[in-house]
């Protein structure tokens, strides 16, 4: 246990550094920004789009940064910005969806997932839900406290001010960043050493035959839901490859993870932001179910069609 312990801390470490070089540095960046003229024109030109989703031209940051690099780049902009309780709800839920495009995208793709696919239902599952939750909660227009972050009183005068002020954002913002992964980092290695990663594979094979999966996908959705799709890459790849998953259940698989991956830290790196995360999960676990299941009834219907016409479908690799 100890050794574990040992490597989960090392692990932790390791991976806050790797991604406190994302953090701190766009923390620092989209705080000094905010004292020129840049964002305010960005966020004006943005703001009639964005206010159909709830929020306001500013949340484009974080968005865009999520998306593009992944969520701790976009913590790293809300961070910076003063935003709702709401506000910060929902730019949670649609970066659940959608974020880390460029390489979470590139791992489904060499699974043999479709990218219009992958697109598709990431971007889409992000609009609609930033939609329907702007129309039906009337709540969250308190302004969020992020944690050790706390909103200045008076706005910092002069650029020795300025830079000190991005800092101290930038150098919190990664400490609670270490404050979440090495802990998660300990877990997931005593979770390995311990041999559980197996038995959670087999309790996930019925979750599996219920989403219309054959059981040889569980270990893709164990690693998935564990790891999430870029950390749990090589997994997932291996999986799909060993285990002779078909091209059918991938792609279901990669529909249900593209929803609700990495469920423990995709959830947890959001408590410091003062949001209600057990809604957020829920929202997410529902969704990849619902979704699933819609598809692959479609998809099994779609067979029985074909195979009534004599056509014949080749699903595996």
């Amino acid at each position: 246990m100890l050794n574990s312990v040992k490597q989960g801390i090392m692990n932790g470490l390791h991976t806050t550094w790797s991604l406190g070089k994302v953090i701190f540095p766009v923390t620092l960046v989209v705080s000094l920004l905010q004292y020129t003229p840049a964002l305010p024109w960005l966020f004006d030109k943005l703001a009639p789009f964005m206010s159909v989703f709830g929020l306001s031209g500013e949340a484009a940051i974080p968005l865009v940064l999520g998306n593009l690099l992944n969520l701790y780049a976009a913590i790293g902009g809300i961070l910076t910005l003063d935003l709702t309780v709401k506000e910060v709800f929902i730019i949670a839920v649609m970066l659940s969806f959608s974020h880390n495009l460029l390489i979470e995208t590139s791992v489904a793709l060499k699974s043999g997932v479709k990218l219009w696919v992958v697109l598709s239902v990431r971007i889409g599952l992000a609009l609609v839900a930033a939609f329907i939750i702007n129309l039906v909660w009337p709540g969250g227009s308190e302004m969020a406290q992020y944690g050790l972050i706390t909103a200045n009183e008076t706005a910092p005068v002069g650029m020795a001010a300025i830079f000190l002020a991005g800092l101290q954002k930038a150098v919190l913002g990664t400490l609670q960043l270490a404050m979440i992964v090495i802990p998660l980092m300990i877990g997931i290695q005593i979770l390995k050493d311990l041999k559980w990663l197996d038995v959670f594979t087999g309790w996930m094979a019925p979750v599996t035959r219920g989403l219309g999966m054959n059981e040889n996908t569980a270990l893709v959705l164990t690693a998935g839901l564990i790891f999430g799709l870029a950390y749990g890459a090589g997994v997932l790849l291996q999986a799909v490859k060993e285990d002779g998953v078909s091209k059918k259940d991938a792609t279901l698989a990669f529909i249900f993870l593209v929803a609700c991956h990495a469920v423990v830290e995709d959830t947890l790196i959001f408590v410091p932001l003062g949001i209600p995360v057990f809604p957020l999960f829920i929202i997410r676990l529902c969704t990849a179910i619902a979704l699933t299941l819609i598809v692959s009834r479609i998809w099994n219907r779609m067979e029985l069609a074909a195979k009534r016409k004599g056509i014949s479908y080749e699903t595996k690799y």
